[in-house]
């Protein structure tokens, strides 16, 4: 089992900018796709950013030319950096991993999630 550690969130005005960090740890394991979800209240959780491990990259529109998703791999580490932030950020972002540990491939865990909120 892949344990998913967040940081990063916090409250920030509209326009500013936050560093999310997601670190993995376990053993035997290979991480495929890392990325982060959100949910805000009342809503279904959404996709906001995948990377892979050759470093490919998938975004919601909604981010796009806002955020970037970057990876070290060296640290089994995830990060978001969101920039020019809106009122409508506002959500508890979810950190995921898919991975690959003792043969098995396709297993998915997630972080514990972190607040981040955007005052206008």
């Amino acid at each position: 089992q892949v344990q998913l550690v967040e940081s990063g969130g916090g409250l920030v005005q509209a326009g500013g900018s936050l560093r999310l960090s997601c670190a993995a740890s376990g053993s035997s394991f290979r991480i495929n796709t890392m990325g982060w979800y959100r949910q805000a209240p009342g809503d279904q959780r959404e996709l906001v950013a995948l990377i892979g491990s050759d470093r490919s990259t998938n975004y919601a529109d909604s981010v796009k030319g806002r955020f970037t998703i970057s990876r070290d791999n060296t640290k089994n580490t995830v990060y978001l950096q969101m920039n020019s932030l809106k009122p409508e950020d506002t959500a508890v972002y979810y950190c995921y991993a898919r991975y690959w540990s003792s043969g098995v491939s396709g297993l998915v865990s997630w972080g514990q999630g972190t607040q981040v909120t955007v005052s206008s």
